[in-house]
């Protein structure tokens, strides 16, 4: 009898009281940050749990079953997964950015955070997430597959605005954290100086930016974002090795050998009470698929930051690039096209490079922000040339801002700075400089949804021996939100460039090019229209259209004297770019597959003599598709442009550059595979790159070929 009241008991017991189970895990970033508030829910019940600022949850009392988990946030990618609850179960998980578009935030445009959605100018962003996945130990190869942007070596054209200038002079700025970054003898971009595992995001903003940024933004802005500090220890062990194919040519195979490439960085983040740092090193080795043109790099960096009380901080930043590398400049012949030229004087480099910034932050009131920004950039070049070319630059500046808002209608983003820069160098002398801006741009907006940006910007500039000049930059902008999901906006403005110290003093003659300086030389200046539009439907469908067209007055370009057959820079064009641009990005499965696209018409004119513009392609196009789920992810990217119309003819009727005059359009394709070990337990993630994968042969400069196909593995380990 006892027994079977027992029995009964038990059967009472599993009816009235069932088993239940609980459901824990961790939600985190691709870089395995916590993220917190994360919802994460059983669909259709009313089990559910919230992260912890350390992205932890806990689902309790949940009956056995099957269920669907679903796992979401604001500003990522939704994610859910079927799942059987007969025990306890551990789930960790990896949510995808997926902010919707125009609500992304973007600093560059306003020197304040603004809202994609709310700017009178076409910006794009590249997540720092992408350079890791994607191997991009060099912020200019990402360069190469967003819309509007074509690279001619390590010279950015932003809509056209550059062709190739040798290494003197930009016409698109580019900061880090804020921080101006160009050298102060050929005013270049060192992009391989960058530490990509470092950067957060890279916003990109089309069209001249002078009124807020002066000389050097005459074309766009592009400025490097570096990750925040971290509030716990945070340690990141990044490494990745790979080869270069065989050439497409048995002929051009002049080692006979895979030729290697490798990088390892290694960073820490921590804070303590009122201090926090990020600290990296990255080494980096390249035997390149060319003869003479290895390189082994070295990048510091280091970004302290120090907060007085909750108004004010400090953060001190420092970026070293050391390197050591081959010369290769041109091909022998297209018989030999990883062979160096017999022209080419010197082949090995020494260069070592050194910024230092200082950011103060003052919150003086609720609604006014108070910046001071201080930076010094040295740089040392060297090469073995017979006499030897020797340059050291130092380049200082100085900025005060002040953001505020006068209403809650007006926001007003004055400032002042000055710039000093000092040269000795044999190629162009021990010349100096002296720049100085000021600068107030004011953002309206309106009961409706109308907002209004108007700026102005005066710079005066002095280099050495050369006239002074001062210049004035304009600008005004509109965006109307027609609908919740139509965006209407246009910008006119004008920008200038001053010419850079080698532009104005090289004296040289190396590697068969003759070059002397130009006294006579004066800033160009451009003016820039756009309009575009942008339509999205809910986070499923985003499409953009924007028509631009570009004035250029006195613009630089290098060129030959007929007097004496010396190349020399000089204002010799009077330049029009009109084009436009269209993208389209579509989530086919939210959160798992999707895919984008963007093609960019130009059609740039030298005025005055009727013919394209040099290294310009009429016609360029990026492509990609996208997959992500069961911790899997799969892209593949393509981009296109057309044949250029106009190159250096001047290297090729000189005899230096021969074969100079073969080129054709370009197709690069790249497929990117990748792993999150997360669902082994591991806080890591593996990747594979495979890069021009159809081995395709293109250059983008007279007799340079551009990388062959090439394999890389690698991982990203955080602990």
């Amino acid at each position: 009898m006892r027994k079977i009241f027992f029995t009964y008991m038990l059967i009472f017991s599993a009816v009235v009281f069932p088993q239940t189970f609980e459901i824990t895990g961790r939600v985190t970033d691709p870089e395995f940050t916590p993220i917190p508030i994360v919802n994460v829910y059983l669909v259709n019940t009313t089990f559910g749990d919230a992260t912890d600022e350390k992205g932890y949850f806990q689902i309790k009392n949940i009956p056995a079953g099957n269920y669907e988990l679903e796992i979401s946030a604001i500003g990522y990618s939704k994610k859910r997964q079927k799942i059987t609850v007969d025990k306890n179960i551990k789930m960790d998980f990896i949510l995808i950015p997926e902010a919707i578009k125009t609500d992304e935030i973007i600093v560059t445009a306003g020197k304040y955070e603004q809202k994609k959605s709310e700017l009178p100018v076409s910006t794009e962003i590249i997540y720092g997430t992408k350079l890791i996945e994607r191997n991009f130990r060099n912020l200019e190869s990402a360069m190469r597959f967003v819309p509007g942007v074509n690279m001619t070596e390590d010279q950015i054209s932003i809509r056209g605005s550059s062709g190739y200038s040798r290494g003197a002079g930009a016409r698109a700025l580019v900061t880090i954290d804020g921080l101006p970054f160009y050298t102060g003898d050929t005013g270049e971009i060192v992009w391989e100086m960058i530490p990509t595992t470092e950067i957060q995001r890279v916003e990109i903003v089309k069209g001249a930016a002078s009124s807020l940024y002066g000389s050097s933004a005459i074309g766009g802005v592009v400025s490097a974002i570096t990750r925040d500090i971290s509030s716990y220890p945070r340690t990141m062990i990044n490494a990745y090795y790979g080869f270069y194919d065989k050439p497409y040519y048995k002929e051009w195979d002049w080692s006979g050998e895979y030729r290697p490439f490798n990088g390892v960085t290694v960073s820490h983040s921590n804070s303590f009470d009122n201090f926090g740092f990020n600290i990296s090193l990255t080494r980096l080795e390249d035997l390149s698929y060319r003869r003479d043109d290895f390189s082994k790099k070295y990048i510091g960096f280091l970004k302290m930051q120090y907060a007085f009380n909750p108004k004010s901080s400090l953060i001190f930043l420092v970026n070293s690039f050391n390197k050591r590398a081959g010369n290769f400049l041109y091909w022998k012949d297209s018989r030999n096209a990883l062979i160096n030229s017999e022209f080419v004087s010197a082949n090995r480099i020494e260069t070592n490079r050194y910024l230092l910034g200082l950011v103060y932050k003052n919150l003086l009131s609720d609604q006014t922000v108070f910046f001071l920004k201080g930076s010094y950039y040295r740089n040392n070049f060297s090469d073995n040339s017979i006499p030897s070319n020797v340059s050291t630059s130092s380049l200082y500046r100085l900025e005060a801002q002040i953001t505020s808002g006068l209403s809650k209608n007006i926001i007003l983003t004055s400032g002042a700075e000055i710039i000093p820069a000092k040269v000795n160098s044999t190629l162009f002398g021990n010349p100096t400089s002296f720049s100085a801006g000021l600068y107030s741009v004011s953002d309206i907006s309106f009961d409706f949804p109308l907002l209004i940006s108007i700026g102005l910007r005066y710079d005066y500039g002095k280099l050495d021996s050369l006239e002074a000049s001062g210049s004035l930059s304009p600008k005004i902008g509109f965006n109307y939100k027609l609908f919740d999901n139509l965006i209407l906006r246009s910008s006119l403005g004008t920008g200038f460039r001053n010419p850079t110290l080698a532009e104005a003093f090289t004296s040289t003659s190396t590697s068969g090019i003759t070059v002397k300086p130009n006294p006579k030389i004066r800033p160009e200046r451009n003016l820039t229209f756009e309009f575009g539009v942008n339509y999205s439907y809910h986070s499923l469908f985003e499409i953009d259209f924007a028509l631009f067209q570009n004035e250029y007055y006195k613009m630089i370009e290098a060129s030959v004297d007929p007097g004496d057959g010396l190349i020399f820079f000089d204002n010799l064009l009077r330049a029009r770019i009109q084009g436009f641009e269209i993208g389209n990005t579509l989530n086919i499965i939210p959160g798992i597959l999707k895919s984008g696209f963007a093609y960019t018409y130009l059609n740039s004119k030298d005025v005055e003599e009727g013919t394209a513009l040099k290294y310009r392609p009429k016609h360029s196009f990026t492509g990609s598709v996208e997959f992500y789920n069961w911790h899997f992810g799969l892209g593949i990217f393509f981009r296109y442009q057309s044949r250029v119309e106009e190159i250096d003819d001047e290297l090729i009727d000189l005899g230096i550059v021969r074969d100079g005059n073969l080129r054709v359009p370009v197709y690069q394709t790249d497929i990117n595979l990748s792993y999150e070990l997360i669902s082994l337990g591991l806080p890591a993630t593996v990747y594979l790159n495979a890069k021009n994968i159809f081995n395709y042969n293109y250059v983008e400069l007279v007799g340079n070929l551009k990388p062959i196909r090439n394999f890389s593995f690698g991982f990203n380990l955080i602990l």
